[in-house]
């Protein structure tokens, strides 16, 4: 009997089938219907004109927003450092940059509560400080690796022509270095944008009080309302497909 190299791909589709598609199709149904099983739309319109979801989605995306801003802010030139060093075996660098995510979840923001707890005193007075920064903690490694792995393989032969040309650092950056980190720049946002609007884990730990998406979803379903916790995941995947189109897109230019 002959060997297919198409039957190597049955393992991983018994995964996909079981473990992504049955609950994905799981959670379509229940957001599509009703408590007596039939389909309704009322579940995403009761979203849209409930005050409560849609400042808690406001809230979510400004949280994500200022916390993708600033991984971005620190991750960059961290990269870039890490990029353009001279040390032979930078990788090295990377992984002490990187190492905080081999570290398990919950002893990173339990160590983070302490530290802020000792500055602060009382955490429940910064629920808004606590928040970014433990979700700055959590994310900013997901920033970190996708622009080292852009700028790393930068052909420095652009950046030695720009110079030639006459340009200085300010444009060379602007025209040269920016454009060509652009994919790692979308995947990094990526990356830390969209679980920022859902990690209320961060949230419960750092004794916050406030609402972000990931916490409705846990109330919805925690109350066993799964019409309503399933409705809000699949705007979430809206959402997350929609973010990962527009980073191919970004990558493409």
């Amino acid at each position: 009997m002959k060997f297919k190299r198409s039957a190597l791909s049955i393992p991983y589709v018994i995964f996909l089938i079981v473990f992504v598609m049955a609950p994905l199709a799981v959670v379509l149904i229940f957001a599509f219907t009703n408590g007596s099983g039939h389909f309704t739309l009322g579940n995403f319109f009761g979203f849209f004109k409930s005050s409560r979801t849609i400042a808690t989605l406001v809230y979510s995306l400004f949280v994500a927003f200022v916390t993708t801003v600033i991984c971005l802010l620190i991750a960059y030139p961290t990269a870039m450092a890490l990029a353009r060093s001279g040390f032979k075996r930078k990788n090295i660098l990377l992984i002490l940059a990187i190492v905080p995510m081999w570290i398990n979840f919950t002893l990173r923001i339990t160590a983070m509560k302490e530290v802020l707890d000792a500055i602060e005193g009382n955490l429940a007075y910064y629920p808004f400080l606590n928040t970014i920064i433990g979700q700055v903690y959590d994310f900013l490694p997901f920033m970190i690796l996708p622009l080292f792995n852009v700028l790393d393989e930068m052909d420095m032969s652009l950046l030695e022509a720009g110079r030639d040309l006459g340009a200085s650092r300010h444009s060379l950056f602007r025209s040269v270095i920016l454009p060509l980190s652009m994919p790692g720049i979308m995947s990094g946002i990526t990356m830390v944008f969209l679980p920022a609007m859902t990690n209320y884990v961060v949230l419960d730990m750092l004794y916050n009080s406030t609402y972000i998406m990931g916490s409705l979803i846990g109330s919805y379903f925690n109350a066993y309302d799964w019409h309503n916790g399933s409705m809000i995941s699949t705007i979430l995947l809206l959402l997350i497909v929609l973010f990962t189109m527009l980073e191919k897109k970004g990558a493409k230019r």
